[in-house]
């Protein structure tokens, strides 16, 4: 073993930062492999339900408005919905900063009409 071969040391916050910012890419990779496996989900959906409610009505002789040929994208649709909830977030209409757009708006709204009195 050779003694002059010294151990690479970085500096304590050099490697935190590098820490952190392996920590964030390794965060926003899993948050990217949840959307694109939600909108395989979705695209599964939409080209499988298609064909199933297609074959349900020209076989069953049902009504296409019926329960039988619109059962299966209802019930797969609400695992869908959980589904998008689990990857997007109950937030994801009335988000972090939508109630602070919506402040400002009517701020705004409430400026620009003084503006005219």
């Amino acid at each position: 073993m050779r003694e002059d071969i010294q151990p690479y040391v970085e500096d304590d916050i050099d490697m935190q930062a590098r820490y952190q910012k392996e920590e964030a890419y390794l965060r926003a990779k899993k948050k990217v492999e949840k959307i694109v496996g939600f909108y395989w989900h979705l695209a599964s959906y939409v080209v499988i339900n298609i064909f199933i409610m297609i074959i349900i009505y020209t076989k069953s002789g049902q009504p296409f408005w019926s329960i039988a040929v619109w059962s299966t994208p209802l019930f797969w649709g609400i695992g869908l919905v959980f589904h998008f909830l689990g990857v997007f977030g109950a937030d994801f209409l009335f988000g972090k900063n939508w109630e602070e757009r919506k402040i400002e708006k009517y701020m705004n709204q409430e400026r620009d009409n003084k503006r005219w009195e």
